[in-house]
């Protein structure tokens, strides 16, 4: 059961004898058998959801074999991979009905459910599309019935008003509601994945970036209760503080950080459009400064990665970095589509902030962001590293940012 050894046999089952305290006899992954003090011996799974520590029942012994325990055990961790709790499919699946069955019924529950993980604005933004957009067409529908022909017209519907953007979001979130029903056991299949480049793409040409500032205390926030991989929540804390590339986020070393001089000395090898620097500026490394928040989250995930070579390895093989993909989808699992917010556009949000807020001159800002600036500022702009106005900045950003979260400023 995903690479779990088992530990129990029949034989260990059957001969289990009853205690004067209830006693756990563990099968592995998670899965043991509970035996009370009566004699009787019960199914049960222990697991992690959303922060809790949680245990799933599975059935009875002998009524329900190990065989058919462990089987239930490995579906049970399918569905946390696709981040739904197996307790509640259970819960949901025993009182089911016809009318539970609709797509409406079932997007409806699914905004229920995962509504903690979402901002308000978000949370009303895809509300209201489903129920403008998607519900007059195939709300009434059983969620299993509904073809994929049967959605496009729905979204062409949003097409036909010129609004693209909103038809490509529409069918991010129908595609949630189908795997939501496919995880509970209510549909086999997602129509939306099968409509792949069936609407056309918006003449898009920008990384999607959020420069409100309540927005940004919202997305901050957000980021906090992200319920993944405190690794993932720990890229996203660092991305919006230090605002540097994707690539240079994910592989970031540990041997290129020193907490004592709160700095971190990125190769210029590593950074986008940098590689001839060395011959302009006289340095070989692309300095950021380290505000005291920032060390504090860098303290957080030493804790988790800080015997490897990358602050964030890949969820497969800690010997690589994470993968491209693994930050953009923990934004759109938060709620936000890719015309909303884009990893990238996390440095757009910075750039203008920090001008506009807190008042910051553009050369130290450019600098920090990696750019090599041309036109009348020219090698004059190069070769000046601006490192105590980049401190300053780095550590007010952060103040402000902080501030942002708490809601002490909006």
């Amino acid at each position: 059961m995903g690479g779990m050894t088992n530990k129990l046999t029949e034989l260990a089952l059957r001969n289990a004898k009853p205690g004067t305290t209830t006693k756990r006899l563990a099968d592995g992954g998670g899965l043991f058998l509970e035996v009370r003090p009566n004699g009787s011996k019960y199914w049960r799974m222990a697991y992690r959801y959303g922060g809790k520590q949680k245990l799933l029942a599975l059935g009875v012994y002998p009524n329900v074999s190990i065989a058919k325990a462990r089987k239930s055990a490995q579906q049970a961790k399918e569905q946390l991979a696709e981040g739904v709790d197996p307790g509640l499919v259970k819960k949901i699946r025993k009182g089911t009905n016809a009318t539970d069955n609709t797509f409406q019924a079932v997007a409806e529950e699914w905004l229920e459910k995962f509504k903690h993980q979402w901002t308000e604005s978000h949370l009303k933004s895809i509300s209201g599309r489903l129920r403008r957009d998607i519900f007059p067409w195939i709300g009434a529908r059983p969620v299993g019935e509904i073809s994929a022909p049967e959605l496009l017209s729905a979204l062409r519907r949003i097409e036909a008003r010129g609004h693209l953007e909103n038809a490509h979001r529409a069918q991010t979130n129908a595609g949630q509601v189908f795997m939501y029903a496919i995880a509970t056991g209510r549909a086999e299949r997602n129509p939306a994945a099968d409509l792949r480049g069936a609407i056309p793409r918006p003449n898009v040409s920008h990384m999607s970036s959020i420069t409100d500032p309540k927005q940004v205390g919202e997305l901050l926030r957000a980021i906090d209760r992200y319920p993944g991989s405190p690794i993932t929540r720990c890229a996203l804390q660092l991305t919006t503080h230090v605002f540097l590339r994707s690539k240079e986020i994910r592989f970031a070393e540990w041997s290129e950080f020193d907490f004592e001089k709160a700095e971190w000395r990125i190769p210029l090898a590593k950074m986008k459009g940098r590689k001839r620097d060395k011959e302009i500026s006289g340095s070989a490394f692309h300095l950021v400064p380290l505000a005291t928040q920032v060390i504090d989250i860098l303290r957080e995930v030493q804790a988790l990665t800080g015997q490897g070579k990358y602050l964030f390895p890949g969820l497969r093989s800690t010997t690589r970095p994470m993968s491209d993909a693994t930050l953009t989808n923990a934004l759109r699992r938060m709620g936000y589509s890719q015309e909303e917010l884009h990893v990238h556009g996390l440095r757009a949000t910075a750039r203008t902030l920090i001008r506009q807020e807190l008042g910051f001159d553009e050369e130290p800002i450019e600098r920090q962001l990696g750019h090599a600036v041309k036109g009348p500022l020219g090698a004059a702009y190069n070769r000046a590293d601006f490192i105590e106005e980049r401190k300053r900045m780095m550590q007010a950003w952060a103040d402000y940012l902080e501030k942002l979260k708490t809601g002490e400023i909006s």
